[in-house]
C-alpha cells in the first residue's frame, strides 16, 4: 500500500495510524507542509491521511499552501481513493467541497463522549457511545452528499462520510502517549477553564483509561477504508518485486 500523509505542523503526524500501517507493510510518505508544499500524482495513492494542526482551513493567506492542498484532497476524493482527514484533515475535506468550516459555539478539549449514528449499507459504524479526545475550535456543515456518523454534545458533526471512502473526523483515535504528550505541549495555551476544556492533568490521566479502545476503532476504520479497492499500479509493482526478491544464500 502507497500511503501518503499530509502534515501541518511536527506535533501532529499519524501516530498510531503510522504504526498500523507501517506493520502491514505500506509504504509511508509525507508532505509535511512547514517544510516544502509539494503533493504527488493524485493517481499514484492507495490511501491519503490529513492530518490535524493548529491553523484554519480558512488561513489561505497566512498559508497559501492551503488552496492546492484543499484541491490535491478534491482530486484524491474524485478518484475513489480511500481519504481519512482528522480533526484540521476532516475540515479540509469538507471545505475541498464546498462546505462551509467556522467556529464552533463552544471549543471542545478533551476526552469526551461522542455517539454514533444509526448506519446503512456502505457506511462506516460508530459504536452508539465512546469516549475520544477531542481538541478542536470550529466545526464545518457537511459536504453536499456526506452522511454523518457521529455527533457529540458540544459539536454535532464530528465525523461523516463522503461518498465510499473518504472519512472525516473531527476527534483523534490516533493519539499515543508520546503524541498527546507532544500536542499538550505545543497547545496548552488553549486549555482555558470551560465547560468542554478538561485540564492538562485531567487529558494525560485520563488517556490510560481510553488508548485502547481509540486505537482498537482506529484498526476497525483502517481496515475498513481500503476495502474493494485495488491497488495502484506503482503499489502493485512493489508488492510483485517485494515477493519475488530472492534472499541472500538461496
Amino acid at each position: 500500500m502507497n500511503a501518503h500523509i499530509l502534515q501541518h505542523v511536527p506535533f501532529e503526524g499519524p501516530a498510531w495510524i503510522g504504526q498500523w500501517l507501517l506493520a502491514r507493510g505500506a509504504r509511508l510518505n509525507y508532505t509535511r507542509f512547514w517544510e516544502s508544499a509539494a503533493l504527488p500524482d493524485p493517481a499514484s495513492l492507495d490511501l491519503l491521511v490529513v492530518m490535524g494542526g493548529p491553523m484554519s482551513v480558512n488561513d489561505e493567506a497566512e498559508f497559501p499552501w492551503l488552496v492546492a492542498e484543499k484541491r490535491f484532497i478534491a482530486e484524491v476524493v474524485a478518484l475513489g481513493r480511500p481519504v481519512l482527514g482528522i480533526c484540521l484533515g476532516a475540515q479540509l475535506i469538507a471545505s475541498a467541497h464546498g462546505a462551509r468550516v467556522y467556529r464552533n459555539a463552544e471549543k471542545e478539549i478533551g476526552w469526551f463522549a461522542i455517539e454514533g449514528c444509526a448506519g446503512t449499507d456502505g457506511v462506516f459504524q460508530f459504536p452508539p457511545t465512546t469516549t475520544v479526545l477531542h481538541w478542536h475550535g470550529e466545526t464545518f456543515d457537511l459536504p453536499p452528499g456526506a452522511r454523518l456518523l457521529a455527533s457529540s454534545a458540544a459539536c454535532r458533526h464530528q465525523a461523516f462520510q463522503l461518498g465510499e471512502r473518504a472519512l472525516g473526523l473531527q476527534f483523534h483515535l490516533e493519539m499515543t502517549e508520546q503524541s498527546l504528550n507532544a500536542i499538550v505541549a505545543n497547545c496548552r495555551a488553549e486549555l482555558v477553564p470551560a465547560r468542554w476544556i478538561q485540564d492538562e492533568t485531567t487529558i494525560l490521566a485520563e488517556a490510560a483509561r481510553h488508548f485502547a479502545a481509540t486505537h482498537a476503532l482506529m484498526d476497525g476504520l483502517l481496515a475498513w477504508l481500503p476495502r474493494g479497492v485495488a491497488p495502484t499500479a506503482e503499489a502493485a509493482h512493489a508488492r510483485a518485486t517485494a515477493t519475488t526478491k530472492v534472499r541472500p544464500g538461496c
